[in-house]
């Protein structure tokens, strides 16, 4: 069993195919972390405790208003770090 801010995950599962509808948008590691770092401090943390393998397929079956709110902080973040990258 683990502690493990559900979000985290939920925000790593998203943004590589939100991505996708973005062009020119950096990649790199520098860059990944800024997005992720910006969409979950915008985020409510979700703690849970778990085994590993549970809480990944938690992921899957994340409900749509709860998708709607990590797609939104991706995207605000996408566009801060896409319009001032660190590098």
């Amino acid at each position: 069993m683990f502690l493990k801010n559900y979000m985290e995950l939920a925000v790593d599962h998203v943004l590589p195919n939100l991505l996708k509808a973005f062009d020119k948008i950096c990649t790199c590691e520098k860059c990944m972390l800024d997005m992720k770092a910006i969409a979950l401090n915008k985020l409510k943390p979700h703690y849970v405790v778990t085994n590993k393998g549970e809480l990944y397929s938690k992921v899957d079956e994340m409900n749509s208003q709860f998708e709607t709110d990590v797609m939104k902080a991706l995207i605000d973040a996408i566009d801060i770090v896409s319009k001032n990258p660190r590098h």
